[in-house]
């Protein structure tokens, strides 16, 4: 067992490019071998949000605090609110981030595939796509 300190684990601004807008990333756990997970506490500024991506094994969200939106590509747009859980099947295109106007923060959690990779980026969400036209 190992118990990881605030101090052992950091905290990072979110690359501008994976990122629109302000995000902070404070990392919650990393495994370490054979364990494949990690999981982060990823909060964003009103309007901020993630570029396009995917994960190779899935990914979870759940929320915290604030006013999130999540979407699928070729599907609309969704909120997501405190205590609401999302599961994004391995490979699905998607985005999520904060409402307009509102701050959001979530926990994300994914596993690493047999090459250690957890998320592929793509482009950036447009501001048409973030406001569902």
């Amino acid at each position: 067992m190992k118990i990881l300190t605030n101090e052992m684990r950091g905290c990072r601004k979110g690359p501008e490019a994976w990122f629109t807008g302000e995000v902070w990333i404070n990392e919650v756990v990393a495994g370490a071998a054979p364990a494949r997970f990690k999981a982060n506490r990823v909060s964003f500024a009103p309007g901020a949000r993630t570029a396009w991506h995917t994960h190779p094994v899935g990914q979870a969200l759940h929320v915290e605090a604030g006013l999130g939106r999540v979407q699928l590509k070729g599907e609309p747009v969704r909120e997501i609110r405190p205590g609401d859980s999302v599961w994004i099947e391995a490979g699905e295109v998607h985005w999520h981030g904060a409402a307009p106007g509102y701050t959001m923060a979530h926990l994300a959690i994914q596993e690493t595939d047999d090459k250690g990779v957890d998320v592929v980026w793509l482009e950036k969400v447009t501001d048409e796509e973030y406001a569902g036209r």
